[in-house]
């Protein structure tokens, strides 16, 4: 340690910063809180990591890890992302399954944390969470609301936005089967006309296929105002599924849709 600077240890510096409310710093702040040299910083948080009192989801940024998540090795995933996203400075939200879990929709507790960025990210690990990050266009048109989490508020698409981006990254979600599952419980929570609003920050087969599937949910009074969008708006009938081929597979008028593969919710 530098001659004339305060003789505060990493340990204190973490406990004080957690007596305030503050659960995330960098290795930079430790650097200037200890007055020390980068390695000797390094060594500091190492030492601490090991004893798993702190965790890195990120290349120089660290999180406190308290006692009751310690067995989680990190803080949950949405405790931190959000910090994250502030210091590189990029737009972002909760989406598909993790977002389907804010608004009560979440028929299997979701194995990684999902988040909508403009562009393509690496995963991050961190103990036992694992966050993955999937990739929109017009991602500051999509409409989001805030909900709060002990560590402060995290950006999640909203009922109507989560439903469209489980029609449009399905594969993403589990397959059709799960993303009819999570629609059929979120219906509910959805409005109808902000439903078609949504639609139109997305491709127009998201809501041919959004469509249909709510219809197969028992949810077809949430589908009005999205179906005459489609039958304004959608030139091509297209397959539900993509990837699959069309054959003889029936077509589905009002969405404008072979139906090429077998839903099959759990209802």
């Amino acid at each position: 340690m530098k001659a004339g600077t305060s003789h505060v240890t990493a340990r204190e510096y973490i406990a004080g910063l957690a007596a305030r409310g503050r659960y995330h710093f960098t290795s930079a702040d430790v650097r200037s809180a200890l007055g020390v040299s980068a390695a000797a910083a390094k060594l500091a948080l190492n030492r601490l990591s090991k004893q798993g009192a702190v965790a890195s989801p990120a290349r120089g940024f660290y999180v406190i890890v308290p006692p009751e998540y310690r067995s989680l090795g990190c803080l949950p995933a949405d405790q931190f992302i959000p910090a994250i996203m502030k210091r590189i400075g990029l737009s972002y939200y909760a989406c598909l399954l993790s977002a389907a879990q804010y608004h009560g929709a979440a028929h299997h507790r979701p194995q990684e944390f999902q988040v909508m960025v403009p562009k393509n990210r690496r995963l991050i690990r961190c103990g036992a969470v694992r966050v993955v990050f999937v990739a929109r266009k017009r991602l500051k048109d999509v409409s989001v609301q805030e909900f709060n989490t002990p560590r402060g508020p995290i950006r999640v698409s909203t009922p109507e936005a989560t439903a469209v981006d489980l029609a449009g990254y399905a594969h993403r979600a589990g397959g059709l089967g799960q993303v009819a599952t999570v629609l059929a419980e979120l219906a509910e929570k959805i409005d109808p006309d902000k439903l078609a609003k949504e639609a139109k920050t997305a491709p127009i087969p998201w809501a041919q296929r959004l469509g249909y599937l709510l219809v197969r949910v028992g949810a077809g009074e949430k589908t009005v105002a999205l179906k005459a969008y489609v039958q304004a708006h959608a030139r091509d009938s297209i397959g539900l599924l993509s990837s699959a081929h069309r054959g003889r597979a029936r077509r589905d008028p009002d969405w404008k849709l072979y139906i090429n593969t077998r839903v099959q919710a759990e209802l």
